[in-house]
């Protein structure tokens, strides 16, 4: 048995401009702020004497090692990453961030705005671009109906409304 594990499928370089604003308001809090505070925490640890059992001393390196990691992933993925930042032409089609209202079975409302992978945590109604429920909707218009496949089976909704807003962060 290998320990082989193919790579993921790349992910989307799309990224709204609210997205990249805060991306680059991370990166920024960890290197100047979080990273230099982290480091001097160490430095005292590291003061005290014996480090092979200085728990604050084998913390604070690893700690360091976690902040070096993601500023490594955010300045690489920041380079990448294409800002969206106007609005399509046609704005009567879903296309990447646009707020889709869409309604079931049962008349129930739900709204998701279709983002980068990046931009999940930032709100809870953010369905990434490269989602089935986001491809599923691309390109659809209000009144359309969509099929959509979850954990529990396929399930109808209707297209209510498509909107692009404009977000000031």
């Amino acid at each position: 048995m290998s320990r082989y594990r193919a790579p993921s499928e790349p992910k989307s370089a799309y990224i709204t401009q609210e997205g990249a604003q805060a991306l680059l308001a991370e990166l920024k809090f960890l290197w100047k702020e979080k990273r230099p505070a982290v480091t001097e925490t160490v430095r005292e640890a590291a003061a005290q004497g014996d480090r092979s059992e200085n728990a604050e001393y084998i913390y604070g390196k690893k700690q360091l090692r976690e902040i070096d990691r993601r500023v490594r992933y955010l300045e690489k993925r920041l380079d990448v990453c294409t800002v969206v930042d106007r609005h399509p032409a046609d704005q009567t089609k879903v296309f990447f961030g646009a707020w889709v209202t869409l309604e079931d079975e049962d008349g129930t409302l739900k709204e998701y705005r279709i983002v980068g992978p990046d931009e999940l945590d930032h709100d809870a109604r953010y369905i990434s671009i490269d989602s089935p429920v986001a491809r599923a909707l691309l390109k659809k218009q209000e009144g359309d109906e969509v099929m959509i496949r979850l954990a529990a089976g396929e399930k109808s909704y209707v297209v209510d409304a498509i909107e692009y807003r404009t977000i000031t962060v």
